[in-house]
């Protein structure tokens, strides 16, 4: 794996405690039989055959449900992009964070997992209880094409097409940047999802280039917040050195 600028000693830097606000009340939130109806039609417009779902971020290091396969796959049309504007979760109303979704454009290589045989509807109805809260984001579920060295097959994912408002689209790694090595809410900092999101990925040997400069700006940003700490010495340098006692 490559070395990453961003490391767990920089990530720690940006974490602080922060109260959980509690969900947006001009958000219309669903209801179990909202979620129960949902889950019933995607579980109508799915294919035959096993449930596939597509992870490009965080259901790569935290999925939360079990799963009997996984694979590679890309999903093209589409490639990640930190566009959701978070006053909650992994930023506050005082330092607004950002999140990712897949914006229009590209191609995004992630990951597919299958899950067990089973009822469709209970098993997409979990997920979506972990993804989406309220009306305004069922439109960011949908079922993907996707392909994988065996073929192409459709998955689902999430957070997929987002605009409108609680979306800032098309922003520069710089600006992304600035927010991500700032922001912190009461999950966890921007950084540390940029952290355990690239490190992920090169683990599945997945090299998005996007994420990995942002790592290195959101790295030289933290730095210069927390007074010039110096970078880290390249692999092979003496500093890096184990020396024998004398």
């Amino acid at each position: 794996m490559r070395l990453m600028s961003l490391t767990p000693e920089l990530v720690a830097l940006c974490h602080r405690e922060e109260a959980d606000p509690g969900p947006d009340p001009s958000w219309t939130e669903l209801n179990d039989e909202d979620f129960r109806a949902l889950a019933l039609r995607l579980s109508d417009e799915a294919d035959e055959g096993p449930l596939w779902v597509f992870a490009y971020g965080s259901l790569i290091w935290k999925p939360e449900f079990e799963s009997v396969e996984q694979q590679l796959a890309t999903a093209f049309g589409w490639h990640r992009s930190f566009c959701l504007d978070m006053v909650r979760w992994r930023g506050s109303a005082e330092q607004p964070g950002l999140m990712m979704a897949l914006e229009r454009g590209g191609r995004c290589n992630g990951v597919i997992y299958r899950l067990p045989e089973g009822e469709k509807p209970a098993q997409i109805e979990r997920l979506l209880r972990r993804e989406i809260s309220d009306h305004e984001s069922i439109d960011t579920v949908r079922w993907l094409p996707v392909r994988t060295p065996q073929g192409a097959l459709r998955a689902l994912g999430f957070w997929v097409g987002v605009k409108g408002r609680g979306t800032s689209l098309n922003q520069p790694l710089d600006k992304v940047a600035s927010v991500l090595a700032r922001a912190c809410g009461h999950i966890g900092s921007g950084a540390e999802y940029l952290y355990n999101t690239v490190s992920h990925l090169e683990a599945f040997g997945i090299h998005d280039r996007n994420l990995w400069r942002l790592q290195q700006l959101v790295a030289d940003e933290v730095r210069a917040i927390h007074g010039g700490i110096p970078e880290p010495a390249p692999r092979g340098h003496p500093s890096q050195r184990r020396l024998s006692p004398i």
